[in-house]
């Protein structure tokens, strides 16, 4: 159950971790990491954070993180992952690895590094769905290949010269209780995003 100030965790087993709790403090939730099964518990909504999926998804086992994870948001435990996190939330991951372990949160098939390496890091001006225009910061990111009736797509890469194969792609979604994004707002400075799930979490 949501309460007036949320417990929202952001998962810390590697990643961008401190960038995301800080952002959710400036979002009248207590912000907490989450490293066992115990503080998973106690928590009315995860974040998963950017970093690289495959280590996380080794760290979950490590952890005895991930069948306590997958139970909770398959009870409707509130989500959201940026970049990495959004490969662990798919149902279906492309070229990823495999003993990797997709949380199956949302019905949506995932190009892990879609966008290319580091090198080919990049940012865009998107129009997102109940937040408006931001500017998207995407690093090694993945893009989303294909998505169920029931996710609502929120924003893709505008059709642009510069976009190449990149142009029209999904790059944020939203089903149900769980968010993801393939870029980080976390690194931008612009809480609007962790404000949308915030009040996601609040609803629940």
């Amino acid at each position: 159950m949501a309460t007036a100030q949320p417990v929202i965790g952001v998962l810390a087993l590697q990643g961008d971790v401190r960038e995301h709790l800080l952002t959710l403090a400036e979002c009248d939730v207590l912000a907490r990491p989450v490293r066992r099964p115990e503080e998973l518990a106690e928590v009315d909504g995860i974040v998963i954070p950017g970093g690289e999926s495959t280590t996380m998804s080794r760290l979950l086992e490590v952890f005895e993180l991930l069948d306590p994870l997958r139970q909770r948001l398959a009870e409707g435990l509130p989500a959201y992952g940026s970049c990495a996190g959004m490969i662990m939330l798919a149902s279906k991951v492309l070229d990823g690895r495999p003993d990797q372990h997709p949380l199956g949160a949302v019905d949506m098939t995932v190009r892990r590094n879609a966008f290319g390496r580091q090198v080919d890091s990049f940012e865009a001006d998107l129009d997102f769905t109940g937040v408006g225009q931001l500017h998207a910061v995407f690093i090694r990111a993945p893009w989303v290949e294909s998505a169920g009736a029931g996710v609502e797509v929120l924003a893709t890469v505008p059709e642009s010269a510069s976009a190449g194969d990149a142009a029209g792609r999904i790059v944020a979604v939203r089903q149900g209780s769980v968010l993801a994004t393939a870029f980080h707002p976390e690194l931008t400075g612009d809480g609007r995003v962790h404000r949308l799930f915030t009040e996601m979490v609040r609803r629940a």
